[in-house]
């Protein structure tokens, strides 16, 4: 279901999902609400494109971390391309 910020508290959220569409963030958002799942989504912006990058505007979509690596099965097994840290941004250990 969907939650305001105010629901994970001061809680570090996990981006799942950028959707790039509207169709696409509203039907992501019907199955995860079908699935049970909490979620936060939120406009925000991203870079795209290939040859000509370009900053855009999609719906990000966050659970709680505990959460995290079930609804990345989900949108996997839904046809979706989880979200995943970039390599250059993971932290080094």
């Amino acid at each position: 279901m969907q939650r305001d910020p105010e629901f994970f508290g001061d809680t570090d959220l996990d981006l799942i999902y950028i959707a790039k569409r509207l169709k696409e963030a509203l039907k992501l958002e019907e199955q995860l609400t079908e699935a049970g799942f909490d979620y936060l989504v939120e406009a925000d912006r991203y870079r795209g494109g290939l040859i000509f990058q370009t900053e855009r505007i999609g719906a990000f979509f966050y659970v709680a971390p505990e959460k995290g690596a079930d609804a990345r099965g989900f949108l996997r097994q839904n046809g979706y391309k989880p979200y995943t840290v970039p390599v250059e941004n993971q932290e080094k250990s």
